[in-house]
């Protein structure tokens, strides 16, 4: 594969090709910048298709910067919400920067990647800085965004500091003078602010490549923590591998593509298995690809064990009854589940309680105001497909 091809694998939009192409040739050692906003403690598979394709300009040679927007955070990314976004203390943008690195550094070489913050610079700015800033674009400019078209269509309001947002992305490239940036196809609007600000600067404009939105596993929206369609980086590998189970067989083809990064032909080939045996393989090898080979083949052999032999796992966590029920002889099933920190809330567990899907000793349960009592021996307690966990007396 020629690194053109590389460069244009999987990808939705590239603006800049020509001047992009014209620097490889003459033997420059490009920077890549992605910037990621630690919003949230954990980065999900969606970040995994940009991620992926840093790798590939890493493995090319190139300069690769992770710009960690700890300024940004606190501002809140508007792209494609239809409501202002919930600002965030400094603290919770701290903790949550320092669990991105950990995982970032499962796909790209930690020795090879450039790691830099954008509060070193806007930290520094003045306010007569940010005002200069504002005058390089216009509030029709901004209107162009389709987010904000709506919003203002609509009536909903736009706060200011959203309007300043795509200048302090693009204002970041400015200051890592990058030659590409990569995002999603949301993130378009912003990274071309990016080339207009670095052309008012005299610099080279960067080259723009928006990768697709990766589909959630209810197969219909992106993937997000807000919808509860994600897999993160820091699943464990059996919650990963259930979860990839989960989705629907059309959706797979593109985790096969975006995050495997297999090519049309070998996709064919898998096409030609049953979608369970697809689907298996592709769980395994992205278990594999966040932990061990070894890891994605035991969870195979787990998961074969319980959908398919109708076995319980041989791995399932324990329960001290004491450590979950205290001292009590009786215990609220809906409370004891909920002790085990499995679970999101209450209501969730009891809307599985009510569905039939909790089962003590294989037995269905479907009251949720059932108690149990400590047990002699142990109790085996199944929620869902996958949860599994045994209470010791």
């Amino acid at each position: 594969m020629s690194r053109l091809d590389i460069i244009k694998q999987n990808i939705d939009t590239i603006i800049g090709a020509d001047e992009l192409m014209e620097r490889i040739r003459a033997g420059k050692k490009l920077r890549i910048k992605l910037g990621v906003d630690p919003t949230r403690p954990d980065l999900t598979f969606g970040h995994l298709v940009v991620f992926n394709k840093m790798k590939q300009f890493q493995d090319m040679g190139h300069e690769c910067i992770l710009l960690i927007g700890d300024y940004t955070a606190t501002i809140g990314d508007p792209s494609g919400r239809s409501d202002t976004r919930p600002v965030l203390t400094e603290d919770e943008v701290r903790a949550n920067a320092e669990t991105y690195l950990d995982q970032a550094f499962k796909i790209l070489d930690e020795e090879r990647t450039l790691v830099r913050y954008n509060s070193e610079w806007f930290n520094k700015m003045t306010f007569g800085d940010t005002l200069n800033l504002a005058r390089k674009m216009t509030v029709a400019r901004m209107l162009e965004r389709d987010d904000f078209a709506k919003r203002h269509a609509s009536n909903s309001p736009i706060s200011i500091v959203e309007f300043l947002y795509p200048l302090v992305q693009g204002y970041d490239s400015v200051m890592l003078e990058s030659d590409v940036e990569l995002g999603g196809t949301d993130q378009l609007f912003n990274m071309l602010v990016g080339r207009q600000l670095q052309k008012d600067a005299g610099q080279p404009e960067q080259a723009v490549i928006t990768m697709p939105l990766l589909v959630g596993l209810d197969g219909v929206k992106k993937m997000s923590k807000s919808y509860d369609n994600y897999i993160s980086f820091n699943h464990s590998p059996k919650e990963m591998f259930g979860r990839i189970m989960s989705i629907d067989d059309e959706t797979m083809w593109d985790y096969y593509r975006l995050l495997l990064l297999m090519d049309e032909d070998r996709i064919e080939h898998h096409k030609q298995d049953h979608p369970m045996s697809s689907k298996k393989h592709l769980a395994a090898s992205l278990v594999g690809m966040f932990y061990s080979l070894a890891d994605g083949k035991r969870e195979l052999e787990q998961f074969e064990q319980v959908f398919a032999k109708n076995q319980r796992p041989d791995d399932m966590p324990e329960f001290a009854w004491a450590d979950l029920a205290g001292g009590e002889a009786s215990f609220g099933l809906i409370n004891l589940m909920m002790a085990t920190d499995f679970f999101p809330s209450k209501k969730e567990i009891r809307r599985l309680i009510e569905q039939g899907a909790v089962k003590i000793n294989d037995e269905a349960v479907s009251d949720p105001t059932t108690n149990i009592d400590k047990p002699t021996d142990e109790l085996v307690i199944q929620a869902g497909k996958r949860k599994f966990f045994k209470v010791l007396g």
